[in-house]
């Protein structure tokens, strides 16, 4: 059966009018968290209706930017397989790819909670944790990392960390493109700045040539 004319242009438009309200709710969430859908739908250069037949309601389309967020984190983790590389480099290959996707969505932090709730948080997270509480084991047995805390409770502080930085870039008080970001959590973990300064410099310089 022949596809109806204009059929695939209305696709590809309502396509369109999707990622582009996505995109501006991204931007616009982190200037105002409270921002209503209506003024969101004017931000995106669409009609109310429009937006409403993307996203009912503020809850859809929250789940949309959080199921987003969760596909890119998930990307990011698969970067590198675990184990073939030393610690050191493992978590500067990480918290290099992961830096780019906390920072674009880097909005839900204000809304994460509140609107997401806690399980469905943690539930976007725990690929990422799993990963890197890996990397601190791993990193804790080479003696490259310090032991004093349990690599889970390790990587709950590094994460509190990263946030942190991510709500600084929000206030406009840091920007970084990952590599300054990488250094803190290497020294955070354990490695002596000069070496982290030159692990994060090989591992940004592979991940230029890779890309």
């Amino acid at each position: 059966m022949s596809q109806p004319v204009g059929r695939v242009p209305q696709r590809r438009n309502a396509r369109s009018n999707r990622e582009r309200i996505l995109a501006t709710a991204r931007q616009e969430l982190g200037r105002n968290p409270d921002i209503t859908l209506e003024e969101l739908a004017r931000a995106s250069g669409v009609v109310r209706r429009t937006l409403f037949g993307h996203f009912p309601g503020r809850a859809a389309l929250l789940e949309a930017l959080a199921a987003e967020a969760a596909e890119a984190l998930q990307v990011a983790v698969a970067v590198g397989a675990p184990g073939t590389e030393p610690a050191e480099q493992a978590l500067a290959h990480f918290t290099l790819s992961m830096w780019p996707v906390g920072d674009r969505y880097r909005m839900l932090l204000a809304l994460a909670r509140r609107d997401l709730g806690t399980e469905r948080v943690n539930e976007i997270l725990k690929p990422a944790r799993f990963r890197v509480t890996g990397i601190l084991e791993q990193g804790q047995g080479e003696g490259v990392f310090h032991s004093h805390l349990p690599p889970a409770v390790l990587s709950a502080g590094l994460e509190a960390m990263t946030v942190a930085l991510l709500e600084e870039v929000n206030t406009g008080a840091f920007e970084d493109d990952g590599s300054r970001v990488a250094v803190a959590t290497l020294i955070a973990a354990g490695v002596p700045e000069k070496r982290a300064l030159a692990v994060v410099e090989a591992a940004a310089a592979e991940d230029a040539t890779d890309g």
